[in-house]
C-alpha cells in the first residue's frame, strides 16, 4: 500500500513536470497531499460519480467519464492548499497524463 501511495507521488510529480498550467508550488507538502488526495478521489467519489453519470456516459460512447475524471482533478485546487490548474482543458490533459502515469507505475509496483 505504501508503495503505491509512493507511485502516485510519482506520477503526481511527474505531471506537474510534463504538463504546462499545473503547478504544486514546489512544496513537497502539497504534493504528498495531492497523491493522498486524489488517491481518495478515485477510490472513493470517483466511482459513485460514475454510476450517477452513466446514463450522459453511455450516450457519449463512454468520452463522458473524461470529463468527470478532468472535473475532479480541478476540484483538487479546492481542497489541496498551494496546487494551481490553469482552466478546464489542462485539468483535462492533466487527469488524463496522471492516470495514464499512476496506471503504468502500479503496473510496476
Amino acid at each position: 500500500m505504501i508503495l503505491q501511495y509512493l507511485g502516485t507521488v510519482a506520477a503526481v510529480i511527474l505531471t506537474a513536470y510534463l504538463v504546462p498550467g499545473i503547478s504544486t508550488g514546489g512544496s513537497w507538502l502539497t504534493i504528498l497531499l495531492l497523491a493522498l488526495v486524489w488517491s481518495v478521489i478515485v477510490s472513493v467519489i470517483k466511482p459513485i460519480l460514475l454510476v450517477i453519470t452513466l446514463p450522459i456516459t453511455i450516450l457519449t460512447f463512454g468520452l463522458f467519464s473524461f470529463v468527470v475524471n478532468a472535473l475532479l482533478f480541478w476540484a483538487m485546487t479546492l481542497i489541496v492548499p498551494g496546487f494551481a490548474v490553469a482552466g478546464f482543458w489542462t485539468a483535462l490533459l492533466g487527469a488524463l497524463v496522471l492516470s495514464i502515469l499512476s496506471w503504468l507505475i502500479h503496473q510496476v509496483v
